[in-house]
């Protein structure tokens, strides 16, 4: 959870759930990595007034990702997303209840873990705190921040961070029952399961989107 601020580069995005939490150290159990293990090449994103415009670029990378491998079959009746937790051991537990979660929400989309993945889940230390990023080239992931992760409802975290997996920017000035509010409402905010307002959205942009991503290729 970052506060608001933006670092830019051409066909770069990040995501944050934003409100950076300055906590201690990582228990003991949580692999140590730090922000220089994560895929290089990222530029920094954190809510602005760009923030529509980088989850779009971060949504259709994985769209497209999903297409050049569906191109076969256009007509399944829900797309698949790809995703891997390998590098997010810690945290594979709260990734198994967001996707759950979200599987659950929509029915247009559906994450499943795999091989030939979509998009990658990673962990450590990051003073940005946790985000989505996308180098625009169908290559995205999602990063977890141990502190972030201490002081906010987990699951509430991970869940937020795979809603722009699926299409969903951030509206910190929301309440806690919407789940793209993220850290607005505070640490208090226990809820990690979308509203209907952003349900609806999820299974709109899965039902017109993926044949317009088929169109690119």
């Amino acid at each position: 959870m970052r506060h608001p601020k933006v670092l830019t580069t051409s066909l770069a995005a990040t995501l944050g759930l934003g409100l950076a939490a300055a906590l201690g150290v990582p228990t003991a159990s949580a692999a140590a990595v730090d922000s220089a293990a994560a895929p290089t090449g990222y530029a920094a994103y954190a809510g602005s007034t760009e923030d529509a415009k980088a989850t779009k670029a971060f949504h259709d990378a994985v769209m497209k990702s999903v297409a050049k491998k569906r191109a076969a079959n256009p007509g399944a009746a829900a797309v698949t997303v790809v995703y891997s937790a390998s590098s997010a051991p810690s945290f594979r537990t709260q990734i198994a209840r967001s996707t759950q979660i979200w599987n659950s929400s929509v029915v247009n989309v559906r994450l499943v873990e795999g091989s030939n993945p979509d998009f990658r889940y990673y962990e450590g230390n990051d003073s940005r705190g946790s985000y989505a990023s996308t180098d625009g080239h169908g290559n995205g992931y999602i990063f977890l921040d141990y502190r972030q992760n201490q002081q906010y409802n987990s699951t509430r975290v991970t869940a937020h961070e795979t809603g722009h997996v699926l299409g969903l920017p951030d509206h910190y000035s929301g309440p806690c029952s919407e789940l793209m509010s993220g850290g607005g409402p505070g640490t208090s905010c226990q809820n990690a399961q979308p509203n209907s307002q952003e349900r609806a959205r999820v299974d709109q942009l899965w039902r017109n989107g993926l044949a317009t991503a088929f169109k690119s290729f």
